[in-house]
């Protein structure tokens, strides 16, 4: 074999080992450059548990695990004793870091108090099976409230929309549906309304019957029906006009101009005449009496 080609592949195989070496030896730095750590970890509280709307978090419901400091969430907790006792207002799931936004101030109330907005109100009204729905009406759900009943001034029975685009809080006493998504059968339904609204609602759930209407919750459209009446169901759509309140007389005003009396008669021509040292006024053209001729 030739000793060139033998000396040429030795070299080549030598500079290639080198280079190799040297690739190595960098990637090897590189890597070890990007390991974090122990300093760069941070405890974040985590759900040990799903956590549901009203529970109240209990050291059993929670754990500490590590991060980076880096992704350590906006809002999130690093210490146990700052969420043990606060109320959960929105679902959480397991694993899941805990936030601010997740719950309630410690002490503001159990069950639904803490997620009522300030300056709404939770009412809660019968319903059954029918008027219920079926139980289908889940937390989370809007609905409609149309109230039946025979008012003050109406002779027969009257079926109106009361209140429109409710929020419903609990059914029953579950403040939110099970993992299956089942209907729940309940007696009652919390909703969430303003103080005007709770007004109407308790009025229309003691003076009349109740029926809820759901509807889906992305149409905020507020409508306004009529109503229906009894008569109505039967074909007979005109309505029945107001009693009107008996005509009273008509009292008739006649103005009396008074005759105007008649112009006085114009004054008589007077004439002036002297005689002597006498002087008289006679009246022209008035009648004197008869002299007799004379």
């Amino acid at each position: 074999m030739d000793r060139r080609f033998l000396t040429v592949l030795g070299v080549s195989l030598l500079f290639a080992l080198v280079i190799s070496s040297v690739f190595y030896q960098m990637t090897a730095r590189a890597g070890g450059s990007k390991k974090v750590e122990p300093t760069d970890m941070k405890d974040i509280v985590v759900a040990a548990r799903p956590l549901s709307v009203g529970v109240t978090v209990k050291p059993a419901d929670i754990k500490l695990s590590k991060i980076p400091t880096s992704a350590f969430p906006k809002n999130a907790f690093s210490k146990a004793e700052e969420v043990i006792d606060r109320p959960v207002i929105s679902n959480v799931l397991m694993d899941e870091p805990i936030l601010e936004g997740r719950l309630a101030v410690r002490g503001s109330g159990l069950g639904l108090a803490p997620i009522i907005p300030v300056g709404m109100r939770a009412v809660t009204v019968r319903v059954n099976d029918v008027s219920g729905i079926s139980g289908f009406v889940l937390p989370g759900m809007r609905v409609d409230i149309l109230v039946t009943g025979r008012p003050p001034s109406s002779d027969g029975t009257i079926t109106a929309t009361a209140l429109q685009n409710m929020l419903v809080l609990s059914a029953g006493t579950a403040i939110q549906a099970d993992a299956r998504g089942q209907a729940i059968q309940a007696s009652t339904v919390t909703l969430l309304a303003t103080p005007d609204q709770a007004e109407t609602l308790t009025l229309a759930n003691n003076e009349g019957r109740i029926q809820l209407v759901l509807r889906n919750g992305s149409d905020q459209t507020i409508e306004k029906p009529p109503g229906r009446e009894v008569s109505e169901l039967y074909g007979l759509h005109v309505r029945k006009k107001p009693v009107e309140a008996p005509a009273r007389p008509r009292t008739r005003v006649v103005n009396v101009v008074a005759a105007a009396p008649p112009p006085p008669p114009p004054p008589p021509d007077q004439i002036i005449v002297i005689r002597g040292t006498q002087k008289s006024v006679e009246v022209v053209g008035v009648n004197r009496p008869s002299d007799g001729g004379k």
